[in-house]
């Protein structure tokens, strides 16, 4: 047991039936049906060989895209296929999640044989409009459709899926109500790996935060700065362009425009005063560039044309940057400096990549597009540690307690009585 949840280390599975939870949730090419990326299917591999291994029947559930990103909502078919290949050993499918069909399947399993039942948000309980309407308690979980109809046929559930672990599903939060439960080997890795990060991280500690999810990004620098977990935060993308005009910068009405759009503005307010308490650590960009006639420019901040919308940091910034980070013997990375996907507006990215790559100290990034920059530079090889996390490793080091966290917990404490 760690963190007050079970291991794989804590149940004899010889010939149980084993429902695990895991987070594959992978771009996908629908017009090939094959799946751009295998990260996360990659990270998972562990947790279902050893299972198998030790002749459990398991039954694996997952998702794919959700209702508010209907394009990538689809079938897990393609998952199958990868998991089989990566394995090296069969993993049965069935377009079904829960019905008699996926019942039967689930029954019919042979010790060490693996089942991968379909996409569990074709079920209504399990999208995200249904989580953050009705906002069920775990116990109410316990009660949906997926958890009545499958915790019968299982022995123990075991929760993988770190990179879901913040959303408050039957899937994820109802089964440990009714199943003992545990912790999967890549939710331990991942949740040891960043409570070091947290707890012990070696000095110099540098975060590194841009991108355009800025109510995690200042959650995150209020949190790891206020309890002294960080000696400086580094800003790009939009995060650094609110911080700019917090601190009193003009950052081009095209900026303005962006952050206003996407109802950030508030944030401008918000952030000022964490700004002026840190602006000794808070890290702002020196210059910054801006995209004209197809060519990049770029000037200092307080310099800057009226008319632009800032796309990248500049040369001299991306200097100051890699200079602190090359010091530094922590670094956590997430969220690129600007729109790193177009050659003009890569370089500030590219940079502070590759430094947070070189570096000594020990490296992590989570995110989607933290990951797709480390892909594209070829340095992922060169990271300490990849988490699969974005949204879960966010509200993780905001200090959260995250509710599949809680809910592991909860089975434990179900186990012994205490509740």
């Amino acid at each position: 047991m760690r963190f007050g949840i079970h291991t794989l280390d804590d149940f004899d599975f010889m010939g149980k039936t084993v429902l695990v939870r895991v987070d594959i949730n992978q771009p996908i090419d629908r017009k090939n049906n094959t799946l751009k990326s295998i990260n996360r299917i990659k990270a998972c591999l562990p947790t279902i060989s050893e299972l198998s291994d030790k002749q459990a029947k398991v039954v694996l559930l997952a998702h794919q895209g959700s209702d508010i990103e209907y394009q990538n909502f689809c079938s897990i078919t393609p998952h199958a296929k990868v998991l089989s290949e990566l394995l090296k050993r069969p993993v049965r499918f069935i377009d079904d999640v829960c019905g008699p069909a996926a019942r039967e399947c689930i029954c019919t399993l042979q010790n060490g044989e693996i089942l991968l039942l379909d996409n569990v948000r074709y079920l209504s309980e399990e999208q995200t409009l249904f989580e953050t309407k009705l906002c069920l308690t775990h116990e109410q979980q316990a009660d949906t459709l997926l958890i009545r109809l499958l915790a019968p046929l299982a022995d123990y559930y075991v929760c993988d899926a770190f990179a879901a672990a913040h959303r408050n599903q039957p899937s994820l939060c109802g089964f440990e109500q009714r199943l003992p439960s545990a912790m999967g080997r890549l939710f331990e890795k991942e949740y040891c790996t960043v409570t070091q990060l947290l707890d012990q991280p070696r000095r110099p500690c540098v975060y590194v935060l841009g991108g355009a999810k800025v109510g995690d990004a200042f959650a995150i620098m209020d949190t790891v700065l206020a309890q002294k977990k960080a000696d400086f935060v580094i800003t790009g993308g939009v995060v650094a362009n609110i911080l700019l005009a917090a601190a009193g910068y003009a950052i081009g009405s095209g900026s303005e425009e962006y952050i206003k759009r996407q109802h950030y503005w508030e944030y401008v307010e918000r952030i000022r005063p964490v700004y002026l308490r840190y602006k000794e650590q808070i890290l702002l960009p020196a210059d910054v560039a801006w995209q004209q006639n197809g060519e990049r420019l770029e000037a200092a901040i307080g310099c800057l044309p009226d008319d632009i919308s800032i796309v990248d940091i500049g040369h001299k910034t991306a200097e100051i940057y890699s200079r602190i980070i090359k010091k530094a013997r922590t670094i956590f990375a997430n969220g690129p400096m600007g729109v790193f996907e177009k050659k003009t507006s890569e370089f500030g990215t590219d940079c502070v990549w590759k430094a947070v790559a070189d570096s000594e100290g020990f490296t992590l990034i989570g995110g989607g597009d933290s990951i797709a920059a480390a892909e594209k530079l070829g340095v992922v090889d060169q990271i300490s540690y990849v988490s699969t996390g974005g949204g879960a490793l966010i509200r993780f080091l905001t200090g959260e307690e995250l509710p599949v966290i809680r809910a592991l917990r909860h089975s434990v404490e179900l186990e012994k009585g205490e509740v």
